[in-house]
């Protein structure tokens, strides 16, 4: 840590303006300790009325365990809590809800097969006028406005397991408004929105700060850092080593604390001079899920963006080419092979999806790290059908280390490692299965900066070794720095190319925004 703020000298702790006067919330050396594992190690925090207090920190730094401490999910080993300067216990949610505290966590926490309002008021419907019932008229009509609030247009009466994941992520910020809270944690709120969802957030957030809720906000994006905070937190290791003042310091110096390193944020890479085979062709495809006359090819050595807009129909384009949903018209081919059959036919022929939600559809939570490497793997590594332990491992033992994954074992549950290192796992899977043509659905998505910048060496290696990409991804800046080319989305259908010369996130915006 000396090395570290050496080289950061204006980082050192920073105490806020003294007219800012007691913390609506404190937390003093708080420390929690998993088997194995010490999460939080004497760490202070504290949040004053109506700023956004930025808390940064790689995937496993603590942030997302703090935050779990302050709205009583966690009870911490040692440390005390101050709410306005008085001393107060946090042993469950119910004590944090009764000081205001909401949380909006990452992984959402809606239940699917209800609707949009019975989950933003879940455990707090209105009674009806007879005992025991609900009243469900004004329990839309409240849903309503907090949707209006924030600008999402959907029937609160929609069940949730038919939104997509950034209309779910607008609804768990609806539950958390609808709550009235004083201080408002949101982890990673904007990964999956589009610019104009962001933008509405962002005015939300402006409207709370002024009404003087103090808002706790975890981000990777050094954009929204600088934007947004008005004091910055830095966590490593479950330690506190550092704090600052936005106008005072540089995504540098913040990203040399966090993972205790120079990291290269600009993702270099070979761009393609030459064209290999072409490994995927799709010609005027349309599916059930609404996508209609795609069009696009990707060849082998380089990668491919396909971008635009949330809900443009990026993501059902990839589910389209892997067999996930039903083609109703067109022609796909991989390697000069049509696709026509489901998921495991694409495997079979080389294709490997790497989705948008891992914990979902990428990973097996409760198994190993290894079973999870093998699963795709298993029709390549015993054609003749007779299992070998000794194989599965010997392969997983070799991905991980290829990988470079953070893992005690082969055998350690894929749950409890990092985002970063989860994803790491999924690409793996891919691996051992010899795929040749990888489909990357916004392949950093919550991960944090050093592991972004693993995650595109490892994409330009595979590229590199002859494997062809379609990299999706909701950050412009992403696909202007990794890709050879990319076609853009709009409303369901590719509305143009663009070229490695054209590529640029004005030219993507512009031709991903709707006609006005």
């Amino acid at each position: 840590m000396r090395a570290v703020t050496e080289m950061t000298p204006r980082i050192e702790p920073a105490a806020p303006p003294a007219e800012k006067g007691t913390p609506l919330l404190e937390l003093r050396g708080i420390s929690k300790t998993f088997p194995g594992v010490k999460a939080l190690d004497d760490v202070s925090f504290a949040i004053w009325p109506g700023e956004v207090h930025m808390l940064l920190g790689e995937n496993g730094a603590g942030k997302s365990s703090l935050m779990k401490v302050l709205c009583g999910a966690y009870q911490a080993d040692a440390g005390a809590y101050f709410h306005k300067g008085a001393p107060v216990e946090i042993r469950s949610p119910a004590d944090a809800r009764r000081l205001g505290i909401a949380v909006i966590f990452q992984e959402f926490s809606l239940v699917p097969y209800l609707d949009i309002a019975q989950n933003i008021f879940l455990g707090r419907e209105f009674p009806s006028r007879i005992p025991g019932l609900t009243d469900r008229r004004r329990l839309y009509r409240e849903a309503k406005a907090v949707l209006d609030r924030i600008g999402l247009d959907v029937d609160p009466r929609t069940k949730v397991h038919t939104l997509g994941v950034a209309q779910q992520q607008m609804v768990e910020i609806a539950k958390a408004l609808s709550q009235e809270a004083r201080i408002l944690v949101m982890d990673e709120p904007t990964a999956a929105l589009s610019d104009r969802e962001t933008e509405r957030l962002f005015a939300v957030m402006k409207q709370l700060q002024e009404k003087g809720v103090a808002i706790v906000y975890i981000s990777h994006r050094m954009a929204e850092v600088f934007a947004l905070g008005d004091r910055i937190t830095v966590l490593r290791d479950g330690k506190l080593v550092g704090r600052a003042m936005p106008g005072e310091t540089t995504p540098d110096e913040l990203v040399r604390m966090m993972v205790g390193r120079n990291v290269d944020m600009s993702y270099p890479r070979r761009f393609a001079t030459e064209k290999g085979e072409v490994a995927l062709e799709v010609k005027g495809v349309s599916a059930k899920n609404g996508i209609a006359d795609i069009n696009l090819t990707v060849r082998a050595g380089e990668i491919v963006g396909l971008c635009g807009l949330v809900g443009s129909g990026r993501t059902e384009v990839a589910r389209a080419i892997f067999g996930a949903d039903e083609v109703t018209a067109g022609e796909i081919r991989i390697f000069g092979a049509a696709q026509t059959g489901g998921p495991d036919a694409a495997a079979r022929i080389g294709v490997g999806l790497i989705p948008e939600s891992r914990k979902t559809e990428g990973l097996a939570l409760i198994r190993s790290v290894s079973d999870n490497l093998a699963v795709a793997g298993l029709p390549k590594m015993f054609p003749n059908m007779l299992f070998s332990p000794g194989k599965v491992r010997r392969t997983a033992e070799d991905i991980i280390s290829r990988l470079r994954i953070a893992t005690p074992s082969a055998r350690q549950t894929v749950s409890l490692l990092s985002g970063g290192n989860q994803q790491k796992v999924v690409i793996g899977k891919w691996l051992a299965a010899g795929t040749r043509l990888f489909i990357f659905d916004e392949p950093t998505r919550g991960i944090d900066v050093g592991a972004k910048s693993e995650i595109f060496a490892l994409i330009d290696q595979l590229v590199a070794d002859g494997a062809a990409v379609l990299m999706i991804s909701s950050e412009q800046a992403e696909i202007v720095h990794v890709c050879d080319r990319a076609y853009v989305m709009r409303g369901k259908r590719i509305v143009g190319e663009l070229s490695r010369s054209e590529l640029s996130e004005e030219n993507i915006v512009r031709m991903g925004m709707h006609d006005e």
